[in-house]
């Protein structure tokens, strides 16, 4: 089906076989700016801005088989692919018609993505892509056939991207179900007593977030140096999925880790973490020793005795708590919970072993959740590898 090609020749565009036409963009588009929309709750016509569709309204702006919105302000060259009946808001720029003699537009959607717009946005305060830049701007145009083809092989994987996506979606779905019905009804229960959290099984009790951990507290807020090799600095960023995502975080010195900070900043493997600065209630179990925290990280030393610490960040990550996380954080900047008001949270505490069973089914969906998200990060890899293979010439799709 692919073949490399052998005769590239050189072009303001980089290489390029010699049978794709060097054009200007304006040459294939007619491009026009976008009009204020009117938004209507019950709109039956997308309304296109800078990031995409922002609502509906009842009147269409264009009328194409095909159009592309290219962002121009905010999410200044940003490009969308859109069918029929569109309205396009004055922070964007469309296509009003097309050479259909030259162009596939669904290929060009993915050129001029490939070709991240972006980048070629003014350097200013509200960075702006214009429709002078826009009409300027080199393409190379493959053969129509060719651009067909090419599309047809994207979009088999941006199919199936989509199709893993709505599996992750699915799976999420199940997953917070799944904790909102374990962690209120638990497992088997027949008998249910009111609390003042509501129903929960007779054999559970009402417990604090104080009260099953041995100490709530966070991490440094001193600078700290970062070095290329030594200890992990995990912040609220690096708490992602229910998991530590130490791709994400920066390192410190052994010097620094030892003799600068307090064991506070130290959590030890079982040790829970939560995020309350920024993105606040983000919650991951330590797996390692050696790491520390900062300020935007509260850890809880559960009482093991009492509670799971995978149980613990379970609890923490529940709806319930969640929803207490954000009806208590501070109404500032950056959002912002207190540990003296998470260690008053309530919750059902059920035994040992039906905290275990809850959390080995929690765990299952983890790992449907973690392999179906590989699927995905694999299927984008790959879509990658092919638009830089397809448009740029450098493989040719057989058309014979």
């Amino acid at each position: 089906m692919f073949f490399k090609e052998k005769r590239p020749k050189d072009s303001s565009t980089g290489r390029a076989p010699e049978d794709w036409e060097l054009s200007k963009l304006g040459e294939i588009l007619t491009l026009s700016n976008g009009e204020r929309p009117t938004i209507l709750e019950k709109g039956a016509i997308p309304v296109y801005g800078a990031n995409g569709i922002m609502g509906y309204t009842s009147e269409p702006l264009a009328e194409n088989d095909f159009s592309i919105i290219f962002g121009r302000v905010g999410a200044s060259g940003e490009v969308h692919l859109a069918k029929g009946k569109i309205w396009v808001s004055d922070n964007a720029i469309y296509s009003k018609s097309y050479d259909r003699q030259r162009v596939n537009l669904p290929f060009f959607s993915y050129y001029l993505k490939f070709k991240k717009l972006a980048q070629f946005a003014s350097k200013t305060t509200h960075p702006i892509i214009t429709q002078t830049f826009l009409n300027n701007f080199p393409v190379k145009c493959p053969p129509l056939k060719e651009q067909h083809m090419v599309v047809e092989v994207l979009s088999c994987v941006d199919l199936a991207i989509q199709k893993t996506d709505e599996v992750v979606a699915k799976t999420e779905r199940l997953k917070k179900g799944l904790m909102q019905k374990l962690l209120t009804e638990g497992i088997g229960h027949k008998e249910f007593k009111d609390t003042e959290i509501g129903k929960i099984p007779r054999t559970w009790e009402v417990a604090t977030y104080g009260k099953v951990t041995g100490r709530i507290t966070y991490g440094f807020t001193n600078p700290m140096p970062h070095v290329d090799t030594g200890h992990y600095i995990i912040t609220a960023k690096s708490i992602i999925d229910g998991k530590i995502d130490y791709s994400s975080a920066v390192v410190t010195s052994e010097e620094a880790y030892s003799e600068s900070l307090t064991e506070k900043s130290r959590p030890k493997i079982g040790d829970v973490l939560l995020s309350k600065d920024g993105t606040i209630g983000r919650s991951a179990v330590v797996d390692r020793d050696g790491i520390c925290v900062n300020q935007s990280v509260a850890v809880l030393i559960p009482k093991k005795d009492l509670i799971l610490p995978s149980f613990l960040s379970l609890s923490l990550e529940s709806p319930n708590t969640q929803n207490l996380i954000q009806l208590h954080s501070a109404q500032t900047t950056i959002a912002h919970i207190a540990i003296t008001k998470l260690a008053k949270m309530k919750f059902g505490l059920p035994s040992i072993s039906e905290q275990k069973r809850m959390t080995d089914i929690i765990s299952c969906v983890d790992r449907k959740l973690q392999v179906e998200k590989m699927q995905e990060s694999t299927l984008s890899r790959v879509k990658q590898s092919l638009m830089d293979l397809l448009l740029t010439g450098k493989v040719r799709v057989r058309m014979d």
